[in-house]
């Protein structure tokens, strides 16, 4: 498992679909994943310490898991199948862990607030995970797929590359992407 950092919260221009980017911890590779304008918005409220009148639903969850005795030890995004991410919030109860199957939107959402590390399996990383060229600031795409994976790691077969075909979309409408600023609008 790899160690990952909120990058940023983006939106595109085009299609006004938010996209959440992960960034490998003392590392150059980036995960983009899709999600929904609400968890978009619940993540960013918490990154920008924003208070809210009453719990949204991932402070609800986080509460439900205190008060059944369990804490968020961390979450993990861990496949990928047909384009759509798989994660796990990982739960410590005294009779050990707990893993519970999520959107990877949903378990960025509970670890910004349990201030709990984001791991990403080093299979998924390797499939979708993007290197952004320094020069140009655009993806370059997957770094298996560029021949330039970490040694021992196969290469990514054609039928696999079709089947990304959502984060090839997101690399081609890289430049067409901003940032959602502190106060949640378009930069």
């Amino acid at each position: 498992m790899l160690t990952m950092e909120i990058d940023s919260i983006r939106v595109s221009l085009m299609n006004y679909q938010r996209v959440v980017i992960l960034k490998e911890k003392d590392a150059e590779r980036y995960l983009p994943i899709w999600i929904g304008s609400p968890e978009a918005d619940a993540i960013a409220v918490k990154l920008q310490d924003v208070s809210v009148p009453r719990p949204l639903t991932h402070d609800l969850l986080g509460a439900v898991i205190t008060s059944l005795g369990g804490q968020v030890a961390h979450v993990v995004v861990s496949d990928l199948m047909n384009d759509t991410f798989f994660a796990k919030l990982v739960i410590a109860r005294d009779e050990g862990n707990v893993e519970v199957d999520c959107r990877p939107s949903d378990a960025i959402a509970v670890a910004v607030r349990s201030h709990v590390p984001i791991y990403v399996e080093d299979g998924v990383l390797d499939k979708a995970g993007i290197l952004m060229d320094k020069e140009s600031d655009e993806g370059i795409g997957n770094e298996i797929a560029q021949g330039r994976g970490r040694q021992g790691t196969r290469a990514i077969t054609e039928e696999e590359m079709r089947s990304m075909s959502a984060f090839s979309d997101f690399i081609q409408d890289l430049p067409g992407l901003e940032d959602i600023d502190q106060g949640g609008s378009k930069t």
